[in-house]
């Protein structure tokens, strides 16, 4: 089944996309974007993938699901487009930015610009129905998206994986240690906020300091 994925991904990826699982996905995918309201459009489907060539990722971060509310997302994890209400994950990520690296907060929740500079922005179900959070669950994305990680992990060398939250971490099994920083938080919603769980984590700083040791270059967050 041909799948509109960059070239660097589709070589990395070639087996997975050929197994039958994946067939099956893609099916059920396109059933549920004619029956129903889903996000992201389809066009953004791929977006982190698109806006991140392989060989260019330093940083991946891991959400969920993507939002599930109208014209919140757009195929990158945490991210809204320009214009777009902040939800309340997004804006506790940019108030520990602010605290972290002393940035501004943004008017803009847009994460385009990480993307950019090789923040793999990529979420474990890259699909939802309106409305329904977790509805494209245990249909094959996780799948996927852990062959993702494995082939991060396994090919190339010095990444930051980002993990927020219970379900974030437990993606971080398919990760090298031994070859990539892994920085673990709570999630950053109100919930695990309000816990003590998010805030003063440091993690923008933390991935910095590691690319730099790599000899990479640091993200301008």
């Amino acid at each position: 089944m041909k799948v509109r994925l960059i070239k660097s991904w589709q070589t990395q990826l070639a087996d997975t996309i050929a197994a039958p699982y994946f067939d099956r996905l893609t099916q059920f995918v396109r059933q549920e974007y004619k029956q129903y309201s889903c996000y992201p459009p389809g066009k953004d489907l791929f977006n982190a993938f698109d806006l991140c060539p392989f060989e260019a990722v330093n940083v991946v971060l891991l959400g969920q699901d993507p939002y599930h509310g109208f014209g919140q997302a757009h195929g990158l994890c945490f991210s809204v487009p320009e214009g777009v209400t902040h939800p309340p994950s997004l804006i506790n990520i940019l108030k520990e930015l602010q605290q972290d690296v002393g940035k501004p907060y943004p008017r803009s929740g847009s994460l385009l610009p990480w993307a950019s500079q090789g923040v793999l922005l990529l979420n474990a179900t890259l699909t939802v129905r309106a409305g329904q959070a977790g509805s494209h669950q245990k249909q094959g994305w996780e799948k996927f998206t852990d062959a993702v990680i494995e082939k991060l992990s396994s090919n190339k060398t010095g990444l930051v994986f980002m993990l927020w939250g219970n379900y974030a971490k437990q993606k971080g099994k398919h990760i090298n240690r031994n070859k990539h920083l892994v920085l673990e938080a709570g999630h950053p919603s109100p919930f695990s906020a309000h816990k003590g769980l998010w805030f003063g984590n440091k993690h923008f700083s933390q991935a910095n300091a590691y690319l730099k040791g790599q000899g990479k270059p640091s993200i301008n967050w």
